[in-house]
């Protein structure tokens, strides 16, 4: 079945399109409900800090696991059923973070909710997938616009949840929120199993192979990976800073700090008229620069509230515009191939989230502010330094 045909009779209506949003939106937010209160995790569990920077890069290797292992799986199963069983999944490993008595435990469902959160890298494809070509553009924008508003908003729910009741009240309530959603996709989403000549192992291994043969894949795939794991170590060490001195802020207040991504998003169609007036490498040099930027100013500035935010809209700016920028060029290669595109750009980004994670958390505790700092100035620098190389191509999609 081509991509580009809608299945007869299987039209997203606008409540399933709402639905599907929403799904996208709570599927991804438990990625995120954790990293405003990483600082009140560190001192209950009795850990460091750098080890609880470990939470949110086990969550993103588990995404990541999750776009390279389960998202080709909607190319061979039945799709509502395959994602009410990953959904379901879900709902007991938020339950495992809930009750979990040391932290050990805890980053273990916090990989498999990782793991999980890939039903939304499976809903957005089914969407479009349903759509015709004359509101195709608009269903994927709708369902898209939720896994966005999931990410912004998990932060500020999450902090204000902790402080009323708790940070175990955050995924008891998520996973009641979760299992509610499993009933819900299990009603209203249609039956439908798309036909795929190949086996499971052949797609996994063509996965490799458009990474192999698609040179502007692999050059976006680096914008990505950098850009990720610059915005994943800002957010993983942010809630470090802000609960210390001079700031000494609740986990509501840190959480609240996510609501700034906003510029992110108003940054889209920026990005998309740059791609579509043929200035895609331009901007790229620029989104790459302002996230290394970003960090600078951060850096001489940590005290200076109004410095933090104006770093946090330019690395979101730079963030969310290098994303479009990087989609424009790789949904351009290979129309019948995009849900594998997908997988591979996305484990890659998703690696490189993990891997800031990871090191800026343990920079943070050895070095505090600066030393995060320091890796997303790295980050940016690297990324500006592989956009001047790749202008010696005369490629530079």
């Amino acid at each position: 079945m081509s991509e580009n045909a809608s299945s007869p009779g299987l039209r997203p209506n606008d409540l399933l399109t709402f639905v599907m949003a929403v799904a996208c939106g709570l599927a991804v937010a438990n990625i995120y409900y954790a990293q405003p209160l990483l600082d009140t995790l560190a001192g209950d569990f009795g850990i460091n800090r750098g080890t609880a920077g470990v939470i949110i890069t086990m969550t993103q290797l588990g995404y990541a696991a999750g776009l390279m292992l389960l998202v080709p799986l909607g190319d061979l199963l039945e799709r509502r059923r395959l994602i009410t069983v990953i959904s379901s999944v879900a709902v007991l490993s938020l339950v495992g973070m809930a009750v979990a008595p040391t932290s050990s435990l805890f980053i273990l469902a916090a990989l498999i909710t990782g793991v999980t959160a890939v039903v939304a890298q499976i809903l957005v494809p089914f969407a479009a997938h349903m759509a015709n070509d004359a509101e195709r553009g608009r269903v994927v924008g709708r369902v898209m616009t939720g896994l966005l508003l999931g990410i912004l908003l998990a932060r500020v729910v999450s902090g204000s949840i902790s402080d009323l009741f708790g940070w175990r009240a955050v995924y008891w309530i998520a996973a009641v929120i979760m299992l509610v959603q499993v009933v819900a996709l299990r009603h209203l989403l249609p039956e439908e199993s798309p036909q795929s000549p190949m086996r499971y192992a052949g797609l996994l291994r063509s996965v490799a192979t458009l990474v192999r043969e698609e040179p502007v894949l692999r050059r976006r795939i680096v914008y990505g990976a950098l850009g990720f794991a610059s915005f994943s170590a800002f957010w993983t060490t942010l809630p470090f800073l802000l609960a210390q001195a001079p700031y000494h802020y609740p986990d509501a207040v840190i959480g609240l700090f996510g609501l700034l991504g906003v510029a992110g998003a108003l940054c889209a169609n920026l990005a998309g008229s740059l791609h579509d007036r043929g200035y895609s490498r331009v901007g790229t040099g620029l989104f790459q620069a302002a996230m290394g930027l970003s960090f600078v100013l951060m850096a001489v500035f940590p005290e200076n509230l109004v410095a933090i935010i104006v770093g946090i809209i330019v690395l979101d700016l730079g963030v969310q515009g290098n994303m479009i920028l990087n989609q424009g060029a790789i949904y351009q290669i290979r129309p019948e191939a995009r849900s594998r595109i997908t997988t591979a750009y996305m484990t890659f980004y998703f690696l490189g989230g993990a891997a800031g994670s990871a090191g800026a958390a343990y920079l943070f505790e050895f070095a505090g502010w600066i030393g995060a700092c320091s890796l997303g100035i790295v980050l940016g620098a690297s990324g500006v330094l592989f956009w001047l190389r790749e202008g010696a191509s005369h490629d530079c999609s």
